[in-house]
């Protein structure tokens, strides 16, 4: 939840979960100013969708992908959207691999997702599941394989299928994000004829770098048919200051990419951790760098400096 200082006015972000059952007081850290706080009444998780009159306007869609695994695609997927949830927007996070992570990071074992979803098999209560506090999941997994052939046997207009599909709902949402596989296949193809924004995680290594490029060049022949489509943010992954060969790499990204480069973020072990507790990295280490390099990544997307603070 987010509290106003009565007294100079300042904004604070607070995870109303993690504050004690009997603290009705809190300190401003600006002014240093007491004042009394109103929790909001604790309530489930929605097993629906948020109600379509709630939200009326286009969400932004942004997909993380690259080609090259390894380079922190779901960790940034999941901690991304649920930093979102976290900052009071409504989120769906799709999964499109079929290695199905964003679930097991989560802590949850959906029975279906994404591909009975295109096939008309449940109903979207029934297929998209809450995961937290304004997060919802779409989940991924091995059916996904099926679904790709499925897509690949289309005569025609087999790259908008899951927009077509998406688009019919996604407007209960603040945000969509995207999570996908390595390598260039129709699901891929199809993410990025659905979303306007790219965020391409990239860790800070030479092969890393040359997968980067190979993607822009994908990419660009998806432009020519979807001019929507951008790269958005470049999120360097697995920073380690003490390895000069990861500052190197760095700054030529910054030479190269300029403000589309995100702070980056650190190694931390916290975050290949947190997923074995099911938890994201706000959960499980909420102090911890990693929790800490997420939250500035929050930041830069809603191009809102005070969250958090």
């Amino acid at each position: 939840m987010v509290i106003i200082c009565p007294h100079c006015q300042k904004e604070h972000s607070i995870d109303e979960n993690r504050l004690p059952a009997n603290v009705v007081k809190v300190r401003c850290k600006y002014c240093k100013e007491q004042f009394d706080i109103t929790r909001p009444k604790a309530t489930p998780a929605s097993r629906n969708m948020p109600a379509a009159e709630e939200k009326k306007n286009e969400p932004r869609r942004i997909a993380v992908t690259l080609s090259k695994g390894g380079v922190g695609k779901t960790t940034t997927a999941v901690n991304l959207a649920a930093g979102l949830a976290l900052a009071g927007f409504k989120v769906l996070l799709v999964d499109t691999d079929t290695q199905g992570q964003s679930s097991f990071m989560l802590g949850l074992k959906p029975k279906a997702g994404l591909t009975e979803f295109v096939n008309n098999e449940l109903s979207l209560d029934e297929i998209i599941i809450p995961a937290r506090d304004r997060l919802w999941l779409l989940a991924g997994g091995k059916s996904l394989a099926g679904l790709k052939r499925v897509i690949d046997r289309k005569d025609f207009g087999g790259e908008m299928t899951l927009r077509e599909k998406l688009t019919a709902f996604d407007s209960k949402f603040d945000y969509v994000i995207v999570d996908t596989s390595p390598g260039w296949d129709p699901l891929i193809v199809n993410v990025l004829f659905y979303v306007k924004e790219v965020l391409t995680p990239v860790s800070l290594e030479v092969m890393t770098l040359q997968g980067l490029v190979e993607f822009l060049k994908s990419m660009s022949s998806i432009q020519k048919y979807n001019k929507d489509v951008a790269l958005k943010y470049i999120l360097p992954t697995f920073h380690d200051q003490r390895v000069k060969k990861s500052n190197g790499i760095l700054s030529k990204l910054e030479e190269l990419y300029g403000n589309h480069v995100c702070t980056p973020i650190r190694y931390n072990v916290r975050l290949s951790e947190a997923p074995a507790y099911g938890q994201t990295i706000y959960e499980f280490a909420p102090g911890s760098p990693g929790a800490q390099d997420y939250r500035e990544l929050i930041r830069k997307v809603t191009n809102n400096p005070k969250l958090f603070t």
